[in-house]
This record gives C-alpha cells, sequence and structure tokens, in this order.
C-alpha cells in the first residue's frame, strides 16, 4: 500500500529529515564501530546514486558479514531509534543531475524517506570524489563515521561540501521573470540561479545573478526559503528581488530565453492548464514553491481603506 506521507502535489522535496545525527557517536570511533555492530543497524540500499524502494518505502538492509564501520556513514539515529549507515563507494558514475529513478520517488517515498535518500546521496557522492587531498594529493581516509576525510601524509582535514545555490524571481509590475536554459524541454521554464560566489551575501548573489542573466537591476532582495538539493550537494536558498524596469538583455550562453510572466500565467501553469503559457518546474523542487509564493502573495486581499 502506498504511505500517506509521500509527497503530496506541492511538497518539497529532500526536506523534513527524522534523524537524530549523533554527533556524539560520530566523533568516538570506539562508539560508531559498536553502533555499526548492533543487530538493528540497517543500511540504506543504493544502485549507485540511485534509490532502491519497495512497497512504497527505501530498501533498509542489513550490514553484510564482515562489513566494516570504516566503509561505511553513520546518517544517524531513525524514530525506532536503529542507526542507519550509507555504503561508501570508490567510484560512482555522474551523479550531477536527478536521473529519472531519483526523481520517480517523489511520489513513491514518504517525506522523511526521500530526505534519508538526498543525505546519504550527497555523502556517498562526496567521498567518492574526495579520495584524494586537495592540499598534497595523498589518499585520504575516511574518518568521523564518515563526515569528514583524514590526508596521513599532511594532516589535513576535509568535510563535506555544500554549495549555497540563489534561485530567483524578478517581480515588476505583477509580473515575474522566468527563463529556460537550453539542454531544458520544450516549454519548461523555471526561477533563474546561480552559485553564490565568495565574498558576496545572498541579496548580492541574487542582484548579480539577475543582472548577469538577464540584464535586469533588483532591488529588497527577500528570502523565501530553502531546499538541500543532492545533486550532488547543493544548498537552494530561495528568494524574490523587485526589478527596477523590465528591459532584457540576455546572456545567451546561459539563457536561451526569458519573458516576464503575470499571476494568471503562473497559475495555469501550476496547475498545468493546457493553455499555460509555460510548463512548470515539477513539485520536489524549490523553484515551484517560489513561484507558489510568490502566486499567493498576488491573491492578497487589499487592507481596510485608511
Amino acid at each position: 500500500m502506498h504511505d500517506p506521507g509521500a509527497l503530496t502535489r506541492e511538497q518539497l522535496g529532500f526536506v523534513g529529515g527524522r534523524l537524530d545525527r549523533v554527533d556524539h557517536i560520530r566523533t568516538r570511533p570506539d562508539l560508531a564501530a559498536q553502533t555499526f555492530a548492533l543487530p538493528e543497524t540497517r543500511i540504506v540500499a543504493l544502485d549507485g546514486l540511485d534509490p532502491v524502494t519497495a512497497d512504497g518505502h527505501l530498501v533498509m538492509e542489513a550490514a553484510a558479514p564482515g562489513a566494516r564501520a570504516e566503509d561505511h556513514v553513520l546518517l544517524g539515529l531513525d524514530d525506532l531509534q536503529r542507526p542507519i549507515f550509507a555504503r561508501l563507494a570508490e567510484r560512482v558514475e555522474g551523479g550531477f543531475f536527478p536521473t529519472e529513478r531519483s526523481r520517480a520517488i517523489a511520489t513513491e517515498l514518504p517525506a522523511h524517506e526521500i530526505a534519508l535518500y538526498g543525505t546519504a546521496r550527497s555523502l556517498v557522492h562526496w567521498h567518492a570524489r574526495h579520495r584524494f587531498c586537495s592540499v598534497c594529493g595523498s589518499p585520504t581516509q575516511a574518518e568521523k563515521a564518515g563526515w569528514s576525510r583524514r590526508c596521513d601524509a599532511c594532516s589535513s582535514e576535509h568535510f563535506p561540501r555544500v554549495d549555497p545555490v540563489a534561485i530567483m524571481l524578478a517581480e515588476h509590475d505583477g509580473r515575474v521573470l522566468l527563463g529556460r536554459q537550453h539542454r531544458w524541454p520544450e516549454r519548461f521554464y523555471s526561477a533563474l540561479a546561480g552559485f553564490i560566489e565568495p565574498g558576496e551575501t545572498i541579496e548580492e548573489a541574487v542582484a548579480r545573478e539577475i543582472k548577469e542573466e538577464a540584464g535586469v537591476t533588483v532591488h529588497s532582495v527577500r528570502y523565501v526559503m530553502s531546499q538541500p538539493w543532492p545533486f550532488p550537494s547543493s544548498l537552494m536558498v530561495a528568494c524574490i528581488g523587485v526589478a527596477g524596469d523590465d528591459a532584457l538583455t540576455l546572456d545567451e550562453t546561459e539563457i536561451e530565453h526569458a519573458f516576464w510572466c503575470d499571476a494568471d500565467g503562473v497559475r495555469a501553469a501550476l496547475a498545468n492548464e493546457p493553455g499555460a503559457p509555460f510548463i512548470a518546474p515539477p513539485p520536489m523542487a524549490v523553484a515551484r514553491h517560489l513561484l507558489k509564493h510568490w502566486l499567493d502573495g498576488q491573491l492578497v486581499p487589499p487592507g481596510p481603506s485608511a
């Protein structure tokens, strides 16, 4: 039977994790090894980096005979106080974009299991890409129950990275700016996005990205929400800024096309109406929720007259 906790049509993906991340165990190799050896310990099953599911849930396996704690990452304790690990891999293929299988879990799994999968995926991918020290090039070893890697040659310690990405709407005169990349399916549009660079605030990154990609100057940037995006390790920081004008000058190496869409058009796209001016991002993506947040703001009735 399909679990009633699976993602609803409008629920954000990869959020709502329930694990106790047990930092006090991570930092004690003896405790981590004892935890791994417990009979109730479970391993998140992965097919490469894709989720393995059955009957509406992630497949969770017992530790294989002879398996070692140091070859796994301790994700935490679940609601039943079971230790949950993921097995590390020396190599993984791809991993920088969602696959058909990883997208499908949006309608298959409870939300907290999607968050668990996202955590496991990001960490397994990070370990596979950081087997050598970025300081001296020597091999590194997993430490802290998989939450860091250490280089024995130069004693450098490396931690899982999270890459902040600004994803944003510019609004002007009751419309929002939407764009599409060259590789996207026909008629698919979304919010603009770009990595936050060293030395800038979230607000500055939003303004810079919109200016670079669309030639639009924005002000009054406001934060809306965030989302972990494990492809491979982003944190999407969703914002809205107010545009000074609506003239567009596109960076055509980044953006194939962009346009200003009014509330009726956004509403039609979110409802998947046949005549909608664009195809909206899927429910698990923060861009869709950003559009819905903006649309809800357009529907607020005016206050009482002074």
